[in-house]
């Protein structure tokens, strides 16, 4: 009782409202942290569901207005690739290799419509047009894979190339939609990997399911609130008990 009646006495009572203060903030920093982690935990439980969902038919699917609201989901798509406008993603690499990525128009059965797919990664040596047509799947095809969104930068001289270019830093629909001769989905499809080890290699999505550290941080928080309280009791009633006659 004496202690708390030191904290507020007129010698310590605005030291006491500065720690209260203090104190409050480190521990709203560790409830934010814990709001972080039901959010991620909201998150994963979405995105956990958004993978175990049937592949969605892409060439009959009603899309969403916001596309990378599907990001990440299985979609299974058929047509003919058009090899002749078939795009290099610059820039890549396979467990350390320099390579690039084959990304191929998919045709639908109308004519009208297409979508981008990555169809994996060649290295670097077999990037010549010649080499390319060994990886080329001719005729009628259906593809399965995971859903990407437009990987688009701001609408800048700079940024858009002017004119049909055959190798790309990024899977830019939007810009790459100026030198096909259909539309193009707003999205394209990473097509999902294969039983066989062949090339064009390609890879599931490496995708992120933990909860990430917002926990430890939310206790590492509240220490250093609690851990500010007694600290600062300890140093009061060191100081009193000094200055006691």
């Amino acid at each position: 009782m004496q202690l708390f009646t030191n904290l507020f006495s007129r010698r310590w009572w605005w030291v006491t409202i500065v720690v209260m203060l203090l104190m409050a903030l480190l521990a709203r920093l560790g409830i934010w942290q814990l709001d972080r982690l039901e959010e991620r935990r909201a998150a994963n439980k979405e995105l956990a569901a958004l993978l175990a969902s049937p592949p969605v038919e892409i060439n009959s699917a009603d899309f969403p207005q916001d596309a990378a609201s599907w990001e990440n989901r299985q979609v299974r798509a058929s047509g003919v690739y058009d090899h002749g406008r078939q795009l290099l993603l610059k820039v890549q690499n396979w467990g350390g290799r320099a390579g690039v990525h084959l990304i191929t128009p998919l045709v639908f059965e109308d004519g009208d419509t297409a979508v981008l797919v990555d169809r994996g990664w060649i290295p670097d040596a077999e990037r010549s047009a010649e080499a390319q047509a060994a990886y080329d799947e001719p005729g009628p095809i259906s593809i399965e894979g995971y859903l990407a969104v437009s990987q688009e930068l701001s609408r800048t001289a700079a940024a858009t190339p002017e004119g049909p270019q055959n190798e790309w830093y990024r899977v830019d629909v939007a810009a790459i939609q100026g030198q096909m001769p259909y539309t193009l989905l707003p999205f394209y499809i990473i097509q999902a990997p294969g039983t066989d080890e062949e090339l064009p290699f390609r890879q599931a999505p490496d995708l992120d399911l933990s909860e990430g550290s917002h926990l430890s941080y939310a206790v590492q928080w509240f220490i250093f609130s609690i851990g500010l309280g007694i600290a600062y009791l300890a140093f009061v009633n060191k100081n009193t008990q000094q200055s006691a006659p």
